[in-house]
């Protein structure tokens, strides 16, 4: 037993960092829904939670980490709930509907930490967290025509989930969500 490696991975957070972990997250989420995310600091977010800078540098390097476990989480949330939907008995035209909506929903709630990480060069779609995304779109499609090609079906619904898509339609035209979702349900009725 004279190797420390094994000492350090059988190692369990302490009940403590695990609390401070959570109470970090949940205080970002909701400074940077209450003020945005570029105008909340790290010391703000540090003063909210009650932890002390030190220890919310021991979790979180830079608010863009902090950014990325908030992101997360909600990916996860999504994808749960996308799972349950799936397995349910039901059209698949319908779960194609409601999952494009779930995602622009996702995008839209989560743009401005979307933003925030615009130094990472990769692509917003390119990126592997999303790659499920696609997958779903294309298996529906396969499900609602099984005979057709679904892929670029799939490709052309997926590049509508873009952040850059997403926020060109709602800033720059200045549709609403309800006018994304009704689109998107209208190019599903066309497939």
């Amino acid at each position: 037993m004279d190797d420390p490696t094994l000492l350090v991975a059988s190692r369990t957070p302490r009940a403590d960092a695990i609390k401070n972990h959570a109470l970090i997250l949940e205080a970002a989420k909701r400074l940077f829904a209450e003020q945005g995310v570029g105008a909340v600091s790290m010391t703000a977010i540090a003063e909210a939670a009650g932890v002390g800078k030190g220890t919310l540098y021991r979790h979180f390097e830079s608010k863009g980490e902090l950014c990325l476990a908030l992101l997360d989480q909600d990916q996860r949330t999504l994808q749960e709930t996308t799972f349950r939907r799936l397995t349910e008995p039901g059209d698949p035209a319908d779960k194609l509907r409601w999952f494009l909506r779930a995602v622009v929903d996702f995008v839209a709630r989560n743009e401005e930490m979307f933003w925030a990480l615009q130094a990472d060069s990769r692509a917003f779609l390119d990126h592997p967290a999303h790659a499920w995304w696609r997958q779903t779109i294309a298996g529906l499609l396969r499900q609602i025509r099984p005979q057709s090609d679904a892929e670029m079906a799939a490709d052309t619904l997926y590049v509508m989930l873009d952040i850059h898509v997403v926020h060109f339609l709602r800033h720059a035209r200045g549709y609403t969500l309800d006018q994304l979702h009704a689109t998107l349900d209208n190019l599903v009725a066309r497939l």
